[in-house]
This record gives C-alpha cells, structure tokens and sequence, in this order.
C-alpha cells in the first residue's frame, strides 16, 4: 500500500535520510523544512521550504498542499530541530526558548494539526525524534536535553491518548548521529561509536510499518549500527 509519508526537517542529513528510504519503498513522500530549498532533489518527493513549523497558519498551509498532492497523510516523521551546547552558568537563557521551540513545539505544532488525516488514515503512524541524550542530561545539554525530554513526554502523553484511534505514537532516541556537522563539532571523537542517519532511518521505518502496529509509547534508544 503506498502512504502519505511527511518528514519534517526533510531537508536535514537525517531527514534526508529518512526521506529517501521511505521514497525507495514506494511512498508518497513530503519534505518540509525551514529552510527554502533542499541541497538536493528526490525523485518524486513534494518538498515545502521556508516552513515556520511554530506557526500555526504557515503550517495548516503546508498540510493542505500535502492532502491536495497526496490526498491525505499516513505517517509523521519529527525530524525537525536543533542543538546548542552551552553551560547554564556562561550561557544565554535565551538558549532554553529557542531548544523548546525548534524541538517541542515544533512537534506539537504540526503534529497536533495533521491529526485529524493521521485519524483517518487505517494505521497512522507518528515518529518523533527524541535524544538518548535527554535521558541523563550531560554538562552543557541542559536547554537541549530538556526540549528533548519535553519531545519524550509529549510521545508518551499522545500515545495513551490515541489509544483508541488507528495511530500509534513512538519516539527513537538516537545516540550522536553521524553527521558532518557533528565531526567538525567533535573532531577527536571515536565516529566508529556512533549511528548512522542510515540506521536511524531504518528504525523509524519499522515503527511506521505494519509490524510495529502494537506498539505505541515507546521510547526507543538507537545507538549503534551503519
């Protein structure tokens, strides 16, 4: 069966990632971004950029160019957000605003609006995007680690409250994810310990599939594989 697959954050390493595994099954797939294009195209893909996904009426129009293209939505990938690394004492507190909107609110903006097609959909599927860093937070993870956190709730509040419905509601709390941004940021780091967007892309794939169908509320750590 061919799906409505949108993947936020499309235009990122690991949205990319995702974004081309689903395309290769066989999906209808729609990228949206912040950003207002994406560094490469994917055959067959729907990408929507300059997407403010704390906006409200920006996003309720993103998902009706989704529905008219593809005449609903199945699956919700949360790809989209960020990370800043900085210690409570020496940063901005600025900082802890702006990781709740990039990753929570984010999330919640989108998700909370394309339920009602995700509702509609025979098994809708939700993914969010959490952090293995968010379970024990590190020095200087703080503002991240709790917009991540807040990501982990939120996945596990949502899923009892879909209990009823077709969709489930699951999250993947990837390790650091090898990206080039994260090499440079981390130049003397074993990368041979770290995950690949790759890998990370499979798992969320099991979890928008058929098999994973009694699962929901789930926090699920991915931390190693190529």
């Amino acid at each position: 069966m061919t799906r409505s697959v949108i993947v936020t954050g499309g235009f990122g390493v690991l949205g990319n990632a995702v974004a081309e595994l689903f395309a290769s099954r066989g999906d209808k797939v729609t990228r949206i971004d912040y950003a207002a294009t994406a560094s490469a195209p994917i055959a067959g893909t729907l990408d929507i950029g300059g997407i403010d996904l704390t906006d409200t009426e920006a996003t309720k129009g993103a998902l009706a160019k989704v529905v008219a293209a593809h005449g609903g939505i199945d699956v919700l990938v949360n790809v989209a957000g960020g990370f800043a690394w900085e210690t409570l004492e020496d940063g901005d507190l600025a900082t802890w605003s702006k990781m709740q909107s990039m990753n929570l609110m984010t999330n919640a903006t989108i998700t909370q609006l394309a339920l009602p097609e995700l509702k509609k959909s025979a098994a809708g599927r939700i993914v969010n995007i959490g952090a293995g860093g968010a379970v024990k937070a590190g020095m200087g993870m703080g503002a991240y680690a709790a917009s991540k956190s807040g990501v982990h709730r939120m996945t596990e509040a949502l899923a009892e409250e879909l209990a009823g419905s077709t969709v489930t509601v699951n999250a993947v709390l990837p390790s650091i994810i090898d990206t080039p941004t994260n090499r440079a940021d981390m130049a003397d780091a074993d990368f041979s310990q770290w995950v690949s967007p790759g890998a990370v892309a499979k798992v969320i794939a099991f979890l928008a599939s058929d098999d994973a169908a009694s699962i929901s509320g789930a926090l699920l750590p991915v931390s190693r594989g190529s």
